[in-house]
């Protein structure tokens, strides 16, 4: 017969409770799964983040090119003026503002900022939703260099695991140095220099403390506070880091008052893209348009463009060479808009603001301003189609009393001219000043049996990797009834010439001219509007420039 004790030995001290040893067992067995997991978990993450090559930390990011319709690299958009810099030639006083206005332990913590992460995760908690991020430097510069975006538990790992590797791989000053190189501060500018070089005209070891402050407080929304696009949002941005900075004890309040009574040295309106084109402008414009609504940070981007490079090259050097019979020698003030659409989509094939970009930015284009006189005629004629009234041939007048100056004012609008236009039966003749882009865009809907495409010039953008970051697709609206398009477009686009029309003054000349599937429209004038030459010279004029397109 054996013997055994009735009851295993306690291993828990006389001391404890027995209420309480079940519990303690609870959490010892509940804690070692935890344990277990996390450290599952921790090593899954290490394992994806050796995926991802550390040299790229160190790299500048790749210019943005700009592609024509055909696939064809025709520009660089961004990255002209950028170059990776030395901790050396970072002023002392934007790393105290980046430190205060974004991660004051930085020196401290290994990449990840316990405090702050938990701080984070209890508002998160109360909140339902990622409101809080408590991204240090380094976890920002990961994010940037692997455009680590998705808002979601994943990425924050990932993020998190990578960021260890930085930090094991760098020292503080390396890191530093390669988040201000790389880091996004709005304009398509990808690191300080670059920023500085672009909103300032000179090197970022040249900037003053406000400047500083400035280019550090836009970093949180680099397209809301450009300083280029909103001088007042980038002032306020820049006076909340040099407060921070007080309190960090970076500044002392003499200091920060100089600072905010400093010159912002923007550099001259006059000196910025002085290299650029009309279409370039258009493009970067659009691109910020894209890039702010897309919250698009990375670098390197193909930008996939509706342009013909081809027409664009002959259009800008036929209109930099004289024209004859209507200017002589290089003093004359003649200006020249030229704007080609696809007539079906709305893509701009090729577009020219004016003759020279160098003498003007001023796009004529989108710009000006000018009466059509006769270049209203055809619209005329679709109006009263449209509404079954009798379109008489050279007799405009009598056409538009049909109609009456509100509705033509109406359809006037319907077909995208926005004015302003004449109050008294003159409107008839023309008097109503329109934009050559939105004479192009008016002829193009009326050759593409009245239905109105919007305008546009970025079809496309992808990363380096070819992954799409935005995709356009053409938007038409029918905005008045193909029979009277159509008759309207036979009778004055489609008939194998261009439609040329001088306005009575002798001060704007139009021309259009119409394919397959394009509609070209031409522009003569000067900026202060005086006679250009006889009308039938003009006409010749036309005819010439427009068909050697």
């Amino acid at each position: 017969m054996s013997w055994k004790p009735s009851k295993k030995p306690s291993k828990f001290p006389d001391w404890v409770p027995l209420r309480l040893r079940g519990i303690i067992r609870w959490l010892i067995k509940w804690g070692l799964v935890s344990l277990t997991v996390l450290l599952a978990v921790g090593l899954f993450y290490f394992y994806l983040a050796l995926k991802y090559d550390l040299s790229d930390v160190a790299q500048m990011p790749e210019r943005s090119v700009v592609l024509d319709r055909h696939g064809i690299e025709f520009a660089a958009i961004h990255g002209e003026r950028r170059r990776l810099i030395t901790r050396e030639e970072i002023p002392e006083v934007m790393v105290q503002a980046l430190l205060a206005r974004e991660d004051l332990r930085f020196p401290e913590h290994s990449g990840i900022d316990a405090r702050g992460l938990a701080r984070a995760t209890v508002r998160n908690i109360k909140d339902m939703s990622f409101t809080q991020g408590a991204s240090t430097l380094t976890m920002q510069l990961t994010r940037n260099t692997y455009e680590l975006r998705a808002k979601s538990l994943h990425r924050k790992f990932l993020e998190m695991a990578i960021t260890l590797r930085i930090e094991a791989r760098y020292d503080k000053d390396e890191i530093l140095t390669h988040y201000l190189n790389r880091i996004y501060f709005g304009a398509g500018c990808h690191g300080v220099e670059e920023a500085a070089q672009t909103y300032f005209g000179r090197a970022a070891s040249e900037l003053n403390t406000g400047e500083c402050a400035l280019l550090v407080g836009i970093i949180r929304g680099p397209h809301l506070f450009s300083p280029l696009r909103n001088i007042d949002g980038a002032k306020l941005q820049r006076d909340e880091v040099l407060d921070r900075m007080v309190v960090c004890g970076f500044l002392t309040e003499e200091e920060r008052t100089k600072a905010i009574n400093e010159p912002i040295r923007l550099i001259a309106e006059t000196e910025r893209n002085r290299n650029s084109s009309y279409l370039r402008e258009t493009i970067r414009t659009q691109l910020q348009i894209i890039l702010e609504k897309q919250d698009i940070r990375a670098g390197g981007l193909r930008i996939h463009t509706t342009v013909d490079a081809a027409m664009q090259k002959r259009l800008q050097s036929r209109l930099s060479q004289p024209f004859p019979g209507v200017e002589e020698g290089s003093s004359s003030s003649l200006q020249a808009a030229f704007v080609s659409l696809d007539s079906d989509t709305g893509g701009i094939l090729a577009l020219c603001g004016g003759r020279d970009y160098k003498v003007s930015q001023y796009n004529l284009a989108y710009n000006a301003r000018r009466d059509l006189g006769p270049a209203f005629t055809p619209f005329l004629t679709a109006m009263a189609l449209e509404r079954s009234k009798l379109a008489i041939d050279g007799q405009p007048v009598q056409t538009g009393r049909q109609l009456g100056v509100e509705e033509t004012i109406r359809l006037s609008k319907r077909l995208g001219f926005s004015g302003p236009f004449s109050q008294t039966e003159d409107l008839y003749r023309g008097i109503i000043a329109a934009s050559p882009i939105e004479l192009a865009r008016a002829a193009a809907t009326l050759c593409a049996g009245g239905k109105q495409p919007d305008t546009y010039v970025i079809s496309k953008i992808t990363d380096a990797s070819g992954r799409s970051l935005y995709q356009r697709n053409p938007s038409v609206t029918q905005v008045i009834r193909k029979d009277a398009a159509d008759e309207a477009a036979e009778l004055f686009f489609k008939t194998g010439k261009a439609f040329t029309a001088v306005t009575s003054s002798r001060h704007d000349a139009w021309a259009v001219s119409s394919d397959e599937k394009n509609v070209s429209m031409l522009w003569l004038g000067h900026d202060k509007p005086q006679k250009i030459a006889p009308s039938s010279t003009i006409k010749k004029t036309l005819d010439e420039l427009i068909s050697s397109q």
